[in-house]
């Protein structure tokens, strides 16, 4: 079964410093990382690791970080025939991390604001199996829907443009991943929220609460795994990898409860470690 990973691909340089930085002030950098990350990287190199076959519709430029993402991918065996590569520099994200995980991200998007969803681009996500929309813009994430039912993880940039400016990508969204604040910018409400969501045409809904687990919903079904809390050493990429350990698992015909548990044993990989990978 093939899945398409729509977003970005980012190089991530991830500071791990005893506390965020004040305005006129200067912190030392107790470890630094650089790694490829972005929705679309995260998500197809552990949708690929969890036994699918994975390709990416992304942007990157014509730089040794370009280089490094594509080369990465496809030694993950990432299909990256459909990464465009730009003039501009490639994204990047520059990412602080804290002793409790808490993360504070700059974001550049170079490369990625330059993916277009062109003729390529249409016949490479119609002949997937299935298709994950995350982290771009509301251009692209309007073309893409327009083409085909998505599952979709809109992030703070997409979320932030409301329920009613991203009706026509909801419509065509089988299964939606937000965090808790993320629902509350997406439809400006918590629980309330959700029931927005299912009449607005999305088929489920999955809700990541952090240490305390996650939730699904569907209009006539709901679940919720709740776990211990653990120790986050980097939650960087978390969301990503918990929504591969679920479509892992839903596109094989499993039941929620265990979508859940799949996506929270994946995302746990993650945050015991610096980085996505």
């Amino acid at each position: 079964m093939s899945v398409v990973s729509v977003g970005t691909c980012n190089m991530d340089f991830i500071f791990r410093v005893p506390r965020f930085v004040e305005p006129d002030s200067e912190m030392n950098i107790e470890d630094l990382n650089v790694v490829p990350g972005g929705s679309a990287f995260n998500f197809a190199v552990w949708i690929s690791h969890l036994g699918f076959k994975a390709g990416v519709v992304s942007s990157v430029g014509r730089d040794v970080y370009g280089d490094m993402i594509t080369s990465l991918l496809e030694s993950g065996g990432v299909d990256t025939s459909c990464i465009s590569r730009q003039a501009e520099k490639t994204g990047m994200a520059f990412i602080s991390v804290d002793d409790t995980g808490r993360r504070s991200i700059y974001s550049y998007m170079g490369a990625n604001a330059s993916l277009k969803i062109g003729e390529a681009e249409s016949e490479y996500i119609m002949a997937a199996d299935a298709v994950h929309l995350s982290g771009c813009y509301i251009e692209v994430a309007s073309a893409v829907s327009g083409i085909r039912n998505v599952s979709f993880s809109p992030g703070t940039l997409l979320a932030s443009y409301g329920i009613e400016r991203l009706s026509g990508v909801l419509e065509r969204t089988s299964i939606i991943f937000l965090n808790d604040d993320e629902l509350e910018m997406l439809t400006g409400s918590g629980r309330s929220g959700i029931e927005r969501l299912l009449e607005a045409g999305v088929g489920n809904v999955v809700v990541t609460h952090g240490p305390r687990g996650a939730s699904f919903f569907s209009e006539d079904h709901s679940e919720v795994l709740e776990i211990e809390a653990e120790d986050a050493l980097d939650t960087t990429g978390a969301g990503d990898a918990f929504a591969a350990g679920f479509m892992s698992m839903w596109l094989r015909g499993s039941e929620p409860a265990e979508c859940l548990r799949n996506g929270h044993r994946v995302a746990c990989r993650v945050i015991s470690r610096i980085g996505a990978f």
